[in-house]
């Protein structure tokens, strides 16, 4: 085998992409420890692979994500330290956000940097993960009391770039409900023909020309240029016109509630507190909707979700993590709205999963989310998420109506595969 891959954490996204770079790159072999006590496999995973890993002289290429402290590997183990090294950043330590009560451990950035000084090539999920960690290390630095090392983002600079993590979507067919087959079918005349397709630009002029409460003085929305991607200024033009604020002649008498799935990691950083606020504050204003919150739980849940889960009984579809992929994606097929309240993402695999799945995205105007996501799917305080959510309550058929703009296949393995091959079949780094 040529194509070393190491795993420090082999779970969620980690062990996504090292399973499919084994299927689908040849001559792979995998070497991993457990999804478990993260922080320990940060600061000791190379003491373990170095026994772990065999010695052979196939080796040629090293991919390994940024929890192991690669630096340390090539010290332990020499053999391994002229083949070439690809360290892949799925999230980085330098901007990682702490609990109050927490003390930032110097330690894990630190890891990170000299894993990028030994790599000779180093990838990120993201512009926003890549530009955030090259930004930060002069200042992350600083928190050393003496005898600071100078320029080491120079260093790592040349070495970087952005290469999406590849997103294998299934086949949801199967369990999409009629009016999901039907937009999909809409989307696909669309590509030949933007004119028979109620985009992102019909569905907010219609939902603003129906409100009755919109100013007879307020300026018409401009159609935004049919060349090239929509402009930003197009974008926060759409979000304001899109209201909700009235129905439109197709809606339901009795829709069905408004669907709401949470997909993430039962954990702090993505912010269950604020989703769980916001579905209360819907709650006490007698709206219809109902909630499913998936995603893995960890060894520390946080008490929100067993308040909330007691909270919004009455609410409740799904609660708790699938095992099953295909359990998962039926859900997230059901849904009609996913969101994402994190103060940290530096990909969001589980929000592109939802909008394959037909649901409209509500994102925070943040992190990685603008470089993904349109404006209109984009809110910037917790009063504008729970402002489009009641909208969305009240008139459930024009999220179930709108074709998200978000094109999905610039994220998948088919899109993006072949990079990964190409990176992973050339020779080693030559001899300086």
């Amino acid at each position: 085998m040529s194509v070393l891959l190491v795993e420090a954490f082999y779970g969620g996204s980690h062990k996504q992409l090292i399973d499919l770079l084994q299927e689908s790159v040849d001559d792979c072999v995998t070497y991993s420890l457990p999804a478990k006590k993260w922080h320990w496999r940060a600061r000791t995973a190379a003491l373990y692979f170095m026994q772990a890993i065999p010695s052979s002289p196939s080796y040629r290429i090293l991919f390994t994500s940024s929890v192991l402290n690669l630096a340390e590997l090539v010290a332990l183990r020499p053999d391994l330290a002229s083949l070439k090294k690809i360290l892949y950043f799925h999230e980085n330590q330098l901007i990682y956000p702490m609990r109050k009560s927490q003390e930032r451990d110097f330690q894990y950035g630190y890891n990170q940097i000299l894993s990028c000084l030994v790599a000779d090539v180093v990838l990120f999920n993201s512009a926003f993960n890549m530009d955030s960690f090259l930004s930060s290390i002069s200042t992350f630095m600083k928190t050393m009391p003496d005898h600071r090392p100078k320029g080491l983002d120079q260093l790592i600079r040349p070495k970087c770039r952005v290469l999406y993590f590849p997103i294998r979507f299934a086949d949801v067919t199967r369990f999409l409900p009629e009016h999901k087959l039907q937009l999909r079918q809409t989307q696909s005349l669309h590509t030949s023909s933007s004119q028979d397709s109620p985009d992102l630009y019909e569905i907010t002029k219609a939902s603003s020309t129906a409100s009755i409460h919109g100013s007879q003085n307020e300026p018409p929305m401009k159609k935004p240029s049919e060349e090239g991607p929509l402009q930003e200024n197009d974008m926060e033009e759409m979000a304001h016109h899109l209201t909700f604020s009235q129905c439109v002649d197709r809606e339901p008498r009795m829709p069905r509630p408004l669907h709401i799935v949470w997909p993430h990691r039962w954990e702090h950083d993505k912010d269950p507190q604020l989703f769980f606020q916001t579905l209360l504050k819907l709650r006490e204003r007698e709206l219809n909707f109902e909630v499913s919150v998936l995603g893995e739980t960890f060894t520390d849940v946080p008490d929100i979700f067993a308040e909330a889960k007691e909270q919004l009984v009455s609410h409740i579809r799904h609660w708790g993590f699938m095992p099953s992929k295909e359990d998962y994606l039926r859900a997230l097929c059901q849904a009609d709205v996913v969101v994402s309240t994190a103060k940290h993402e530096f990909f969001g695999v589980a929000m592109l999963e939802a909008v394959h799945c037909g649901c409209y995205p509500l994102c925070p105007k943040a992190l990685v989310y603008p470089e993904i996501f349109p404006g209109p799917y984009l809110y910037a305080t917790p009063e504008q998420l729970c402002k489009k959510l009641q909208g969305f309550c009240k008139h459930p058929h024009l999220v179930r109506q709108h074709v998200v703009q978000v094109n999905t296949s610039t994220f998948s393995w088919d899109s993006l595969g072949e990079e990964y091959r190409s990176l992973l079949t050339a020779g080693p780094p030559s001899s300086s």
